[in-house]
């Protein structure tokens, strides 16, 4: 990437109209941890979020987070370790991320979700009905309804009853950073009505999350997804990543993203990925199969993308209907009439207007493969699962981009490292804003791992900025 000092200005210009200690950029799930983690620190702080509500990337999400050695898993008999899920880390990137960050995360996970249980009322429980791809064991911790939008109001509703400062509308365009030292000293803030604010700080946490906004950078970087529906927040634009690249902060894994291989066409909503797991699959306008869907979802956004018209169908009966009635998701994607249901094949086909001859040849070629009778050309295992029965459900899906993984280098703290390793003097990372843990490209995206950096990095960020400033 091209060095840049865009959106930094001289500390000297500024006109501090006052200060606090510690200010978070960006009030999704990221940014409404660290703040929590950083006044229960005993810093004060201040969140600035460019929109009118404070929703992000997180609302849009199923709101899950990983977590290893939870005191929800040992409940329910599941033998768990942060080792265990740093090894199932590095084994979905090949080995393409940083072991050091992994094991941290993995090992601070657990303290994460049972933090937010119980200092902040977050109403956490273990997902145990099913098992995401790449995790050994079910270690999946969410909100009753699985939805990120319920995530964020249980945040909003814990930053609120601690009274902590949000300011919405309040767009960062600049931050003030002495030249010699790189400290940032301050930031910009302009107001839907045209007017500017700045305001100073002793330490900053970069809660912006990433790049997927932005059709350039995501032409630049990764190319192969350009193509695809984006599906995330809008304020995505990469502001952080140019101020951390124009202070000198390292970049790393800058083509790494989640996609989504299953968003409801012409209907935004993304169909979870259990219907694959628990023995549904994909098939495009001829009826035929295309991939091995069980991979994960996020690999699976450019095969669908590649796919006539960018479009495929999950294919699935009325015992995977009924699994993902637990989602909210799902139920949506029913009231807008997204899922069609058939007696049989033939009539399945004629509705979502898919070959009637290429979707009879598939489901015959799968249920061959679940009696173990062949072996699947995509490397996919079907024999664990039941063949599905009548009726038949079937769902028109595109590929998405749903956020970029890639970004700021951050310790495990969640400060921001230089090229050479050293610290910025007052500056930390988390969520989309840091490099996560998905290695280089999408193949390396694990469930749960955009929400493991947004929650785990908020707090290590919030606890870290609380003491830099105490001290």
């Amino acid at each position: 990437m091209t060095a840049s000092r865009s959106g930094l200005l001289p500390a000297g210009e500024a006109h501090f109209a006052g200060s606090v200690p510690v200010i978070v950029i960006g009030g999704g799930g990221c940014g409404l941890t660290a703040a929590l983690a950083a006044q229960q620190a005993g810093a004060e702080v201040l969140v600035l979020e460019r929109d009118a509500s404070t929703l992000g990337t997180t609302a849009m999400s199923t709101g899950l987070i990983p977590a290893a050695g939870s005191r929800l898993q040992r409940e329910k008999g599941i033998d768990d370790s942060p080792e265990l899920f740093a090894r199932d880390i590095v084994a979905k990137t090949h080995g393409e991320t940083d072991p050091a960050i992994a094991l941290a995360l993995a090992q601070a996970s657990a303290r994460t979700v049972e933090w937010l249980l119980d200092d902040h009322a977050v109403p956490l429980s273990l997902v145990d009905s099913f098992l995401y791809p790449g995790h050994s064991v079910k270690r999946m911790h969410g909100t009753p309804n699985r939805t990120g939008r319920e995530l964020m109001g249980s945040l909003a509703a814990a930053v609120g009853h601690r009274g902590i400062d949000v300011l919405t509308d309040a767009l960062v365009s600049d931050l003030f950073v002495d030249d010699e030292t790189n400290r940032v000293r301050g930031v910009r803030i302009r107001r839907p009505d045209g007017s500017v604010e700045d305001l100073g700080c002793e330490a900053l946490i970069l809660a912006c999350c990433g790049f997927a906004g932005n059709p350039d950078m995501v032409r630049r970087f990764i190319p192969e997804i350009a193509d695809a529906t984006f599906f995330g927040h809008s304020g995505n634009k990469g502001d952080a990543i140019c101020w951390g690249e124009g202070l000198g902060a390292a970049i790393r894994d800058i083509h790494s993203y989640q996609g989504h291989g299953g968003l409801a066409a012409g209907r935004g909503i993304p169909i979870l990925w259990p219907l694959i797991m628990e023995g549904g699959y994909q098939v495009n306008v001829r009826g035929e199969r295309f991939s091995n869907e069980a991979r994960g979802y996020s690999e699976q956004a450019v095969d669908v993308v590649a796919q006539p018209g960018h479009v495929a169908w999950d294919i699935y009966d009325q015992r995977l209907h009924e699994l993902m009635l637990e989602f909210d998701d799902y139920r949506d994607a029913l009231e807008a009439r997204a899922v069609l249901q058939a007696e049989d094949i033939a009539a399945l086909a004629a509705l979502a207007g898919i070959d009637a001859a290429g979707l009879a040849s598939t489901v015959a070629e799968v249920e061959s493969l679940q009696r173990g009778e062949c072996g699947d050309r995509f490397g996919r295992d079907f024999t664990r699962k039941p063949a599905l029965r009548a009726p038949y459900f079937a769902v028109k899906v595109t590929g998405a981009l749903f956020h970029t993984q890639g970004g700021i280098a951050v310790n495990h703290e969640a400060q921001v490292l230089r090229e050479d390793g050293s610290l910025l003097p007052n500056i930390f990372a988390g969520g989309g804003a840091a490099r996560g843990i998905s290695g280089a490209g999408c193949s390396g995206y694990m469930a749960g791992n955009g929400l493991l950096t947004a929650t785990t990095f908020g707090r290590l960020a919030g606890t870290a900025a609380a003491r830099l400033v105490r001290r």
